[in-house]
């Protein structure tokens, strides 16, 4: 990984949106809900439920299937110790928990701020590989509204990761937006129309706009993950699979931007890690799990690039 730390002379490239009192207080669900489904690594069967939780939470994941204080692993940055494939995080005992992001990304766009989220196992259950059932599962719960406000913080400095073709970084901006530059590291180029996509958290709707993007593999490299023990799960029921030129799913696509809108997914759920709302542009180019940790990484351990609000 290469870390750029730069200072910019160019104009904000954001015009601010008003950001009103329910966009700054915390919030939890009304009520607990609950999905039972497969892990897409594991491919063995996975119960998740969000439980509502208290001000200044966060997210919590509990490990239903071992005890306490074991079993709880609290959902940050720097509690992640793997992203291959997926986001997976670990507590001191060494317990984890992995596909971590596509939950965190649904309670992120439906403003939830504060969420304890059980699971029997080690791994959160893949569903259809999107968000879609997780925030239509919170949007049937309904959010609660709490009087404290969300931690934020805003970027004040650019800065930078890189790694190979692909890099991430955050801009200032009063704005809390998230662009993505994708260009399928040459292997969609028949497939792809879409290779840009920006999404803003507080105007723009996640349920509508991002929940239904599915992940995406290629039926080529099943082999190598399957050797790696991953993608046991994996299914056209719950994964976009790309044969040559050829979507293998029935049905194809769900709108001609779905790979780069799924891109965008990953890195909402990866970014929820911060532990605070972020007022600054997270822009990526082929960016994905590590290097969007990574980017969270060098930006808390450079102080003078950012400043609570």
């Amino acid at each position: 990984m290469q870390t750029a730390f730069y200072e910019s002379s160019k104009a904000a490239d954001y015009t601010p949106f008003a950001v009103t009192k329910e966009q700054v207080v915390q919030k939890t669900l009304a009520q607990s809900i609950s999905c039972v489904g497969v892990g897409v690594h594991s491919g063995k069967p996975a119960s998740l439920t969000i439980i509502p939780a208290s001000v200044g939470t966060g997210y919590v994941f509990v490990r239903t299937d071992l005890n306490a204080p074991e079993n709880i692993i609290p959902a940050k940055y720097d509690t992640v110790v793997d992203t291959m494939m997926c986001t997976k995080i670990a507590n001191p005992y060494g317990v984890t928990i992995s596909t971590i992001e596509h939950v965190l990304a649904a309670l992120v766009g439906a403003n939830v701020t504060n969420a304890i989220i059980e699971v029997n196992g080690p791994e959160v259950p893949i569903m259809d590989g999107s968000s879609s059932v997780f925030s239509q599962m919170i949007a049937n719960a309904g959010v609660k509204t709490q009087e404290d406000k969300i931690p934020t913080i805003r970027i004040l400095k650019p800065i930078k990761v890189t790694h190979g073709d692909a890099s991430a970084e955050f801009v200032p901006s009063e704005n809390r937006l998230v662009s993505m530059e994708f260009d399928g590291h040459g292997r969609l180029q028949n497939l792809m129309d879409e290779t840009e996509y920006s999404f803003d958290l507080d105007a723009d709707d996640f349920a509508d706009l991002l929940a239904d993007a599915r992940t995406f593999g290629f039926y080529e490299d099943a082999e190598k993950l399957w050797a790696a023990g991953l993608a046991k799960g994996a299914s056209l029921e719950n994964t976009i699979v790309i044969q040559g030129n050829s979507i293998m799913n029935e049905g194809g696509l769900r709108s001609e931007d779905e790979f780069i809108r799924h891109k965008i997914l990953d890195a909402v759920g990866d970014l929820a890690l911060a532990g605070v709302a972020i007022r600054g542009h997270f822009k990526g180019f082929n960016s994905g799990h590590a290097l969007n940790n990574q980017l969270l990484r060098v930006l808390f351990s450079t102080p003078n690039v950012w400043c609570f609000v």
